[in-house]
């Protein structure tokens, strides 16, 4: 496996026997970034005489022995999650310029655990969209079809790990802006289940968003999130104590697992059937016992329910940013506009936590006979780069996300399927009882062992900058 596309995992390894040292490794990744980032367009902004230092600190760490948790460890921040001092634009026109005056507690968590952060990555504008381009950052792509998106919200943060310019990364999920660019870039995310990891107001209380892990293997982004979970005082909904947990490798024998290829009403691609299939054999292979199962959900279900709690708190957030100035919004990129739109004309707030209460039955009833849930993470197969987006029920028709952001206290693992014959990566999402993230571990470790997809160098592009003259 070349340098940069080295698990963290791995990484560490090499690290504590001396074979690679960490500043080999930021260099590789490094050069990994100038290589790709014309063709892919994921970053930010570098942050590199910081990360050079904090790289030959992590050497001399290793010599004496004292090494941290991610010690070394090359990572990209999504430019959501602030850092103070530094700028806090959310993609947007309307925050131009911006300087944060905090810093996200992950974000801390992260620099104490000796991870070497050497960069930050592109959203859509307010993380508002499943794909990633601005008027302020451009077009983000995805390393494997460059015609074609990363995903969003954490388009960029999914990009740069298939591109192999960064080993870790980190995401939020408020609508599936972890598991999407997930399962489109071919890599492992993990939305946890609301509260396990600490977040900002007003989203930290928030029960459809979390901030998350992203890597390139479930070892890595459990170590990730077990350096991020658990309680914060800034944070009073954060739960303790903290849940660590593991990501290896074990039969599944005992364990009953649920399948459903649409959820109800999503009309899956056959190639993500195909392919979700594949998973589900792998898992009976580990020892589960999978079954399929119906659930009642429609896509028009969802929507109905979740923009009445979009219109009650995102909606009026993003609005507030441009102090309701029409001359400001008409800024806003019109995927922005038209998620607002939507939102704006849905139910009331107690209805909307009615409906979700309603919605959720059925996914707690089917979870009392299995330990968890696998369907697909996306109903298509990818969507071009510059997508317009600005049709919102269409749009969010085909991610099969959504639901378990409405039911947001359940613990989701999104991990690759197969590839669809456009070359982009399909995904499944592993949905565990509530709170019941080792669970989803478990099986995800297991299915990364049987599958041996992502764990092979070919899975990963190979690109190239173009030659200049």
């Amino acid at each position: 496996m070349e340098l940069q596309y080295l698990t963290a995992t791995e990484s560490i390894r090499r690290f504590e026997t001396g074979e690679l040292s960490p500043v080999e490794l930021l260099d590789s990744v490094v050069a990994r970034t100038a290589a790709t980032e014309p063709l892919i367009g994921a970053v930010t902004e570098e942050m590199l005489d910081d990360a050079y230092a904090a790289a030959h600190a992590a050497a001399e760490r290793y010599r004496r022995g004292d090494a941290r948790p991610l010690e070394g460890v090359p990572l990209m921040l999504k430019e959501e999650q602030p850092i103070a001092g530094r700028l806090a634009e959310e993609g947007s026109l309307l925050e131009r310029g911006a300087v944060a005056e905090v810093t996200h507690p992950i974000v801390e968590r992260i620099f104490d655990a000796g991870a070497v952060v050497h960069g930050r990555t592109t959203t859509p504008e307010f993380c508002c969209a499943p794909v990633t381009h601005t008027a302020l950052w451009g077009v983000t792509r995805n390393p494997h079809n460059t015609d074609m998106t990363p995903g969003g919200s954490s388009g960029g943060s999914g990009a740069v790990l298939a591109a192999g310019a960064t080993t870790l990364a980190t995401g939020s999920d408020i609508g599936g802006s972890i598991r999407i660019p997930s399962s489109y870039c071919g890599v492992v995310g993990f939305k946890p289940p609301f509260a396990r990891v600490p977040g900002l107001p007003p989203f930290s209380s928030d029960t459809y968003c979390a901030d998350g892990p992203m890597g390139r293997s479930v070892a890595d982004v459990a170590m990730l999130q077990n350096v991020i979970s658990g309680p914060w005082a800034g944070d009073p909904a954060s739960l303790r104590p903290q849940l660590r947990v593991s990501a290896d490798v074990a039969s599944l024998a005992g364990l009953r697992i649920a399948l459903s290829y649409t959820l109800g009403g999503y009309s899956p691609d056959p190639a993500v059937i195909a392919n979700t299939r594949a998973v589900a054999d792998a898992l009976r292979s580990a020892g589960a016992t999978v079954e399929e199962v119906e659930l009642p959900w429609t896509p028009e279900q969802v929507l109905r329910t979740a923009w009445a709690h979009f219109g009650a708190v995102m909606g009026p957030f993003i609005e507030s940013v441009g102090d309701s100035d029409p001359a400001q919004l008409a800024q806003l990129m019109p995927y922005t506009r038209a998620f607002i739109d939507a939102a704006s004309g849905a139910g009331g707030y107690v209805d909307g936590l009615i409906a979700e209460s309603a919605f959720a039955r059925p996914l707690g009833d089917l979870l009392e006979r299995y330990d968890a849930l696998l369907c697909p993470t996306i109903a298509n197969t990818g969507m071009p780069a510059d997508a317009a987006c600005t049709d919102s029920a269409a749009t969010f028709s085909e991610l099969m996300t959504l639901p378990f952001n409405i039911v947001g206290r359940v613990p989701v693992l999104a991990v690759p399927s197969g590839r669809a014959p456009n070359g982009v990566p399909t995904g499944v999402q592993i949905v565990g009882r509530t709170f019941d993230d080792q669970t989803v571990f478990r099986i995800g470790a297991a299915a990364e062992a049987e599958l041996d997809l992502w764990t092979r160098a070919e899975w990963w592009p190979r690109l190239a900058a173009p030659a200049t003259a």
